[in-house]
């Protein structure tokens, strides 16, 4: 597995610079490996909810997990507020990052990560296609 580091800057949006480098570096399957960061606004989707929540402060990111490809991405996050209280949900754009957003990425060379819609959620999920055949494990 192959890796990129990134370090975003305030007042970039979270969701839409890791989505931004999968279609730059022409991504066909990575996921987040860490992530360690701040921001001044979080925008999620929350469980059993349609419409996003926006919360405004200075929070801390404690995870960030998610796949990503230049054919779509899916992200959740878990935020603390300044008493500890932990959040979280599904990452939509509009997170902004307040002073710093350190993460590193694996590159899956042998998969191609797309999404399809499935009739039985309603969403867009993930469609994994192997790029070549992978060689058993010797020994």
């Amino acid at each position: 597995m192959m890796a990129i580091a990134l370090r975003l800057l305030p007042q970039q949006d979270l969701k839409t610079e890791l989505d931004t480098l999968a279609i730059a570096q022409n991504l066909e399957a990575a996921c987040v490996l860490t992530c360690v960061g701040s921001l001044t606004r979080a925008v999620l989707r929350l469980a059993g909810q349609s419409e996003p929540t926006t919360y405004d402060g200075r929070f801390e990111i404690v995870s960030l997990v998610g796949l990503l490809s230049r054919h779509g991405s899916h992200y959740h996050m878990a935020i603390a507020d300044d008493t500890g209280r932990t959040l979280g949900g599904h990452v939509l754009a509009g997170c902004q990052i307040y002073t710093t957003a350190e993460i590193v990425l694996g590159i899956l060379p042998h998969a191609r990560f797309g999404r399809e819609l499935d009739p039985a959620t309603g969403y867009r999920e993930l469609a994994i296609e192997p790029l070549e055949p992978l060689e058993p494990p010797t020994g």
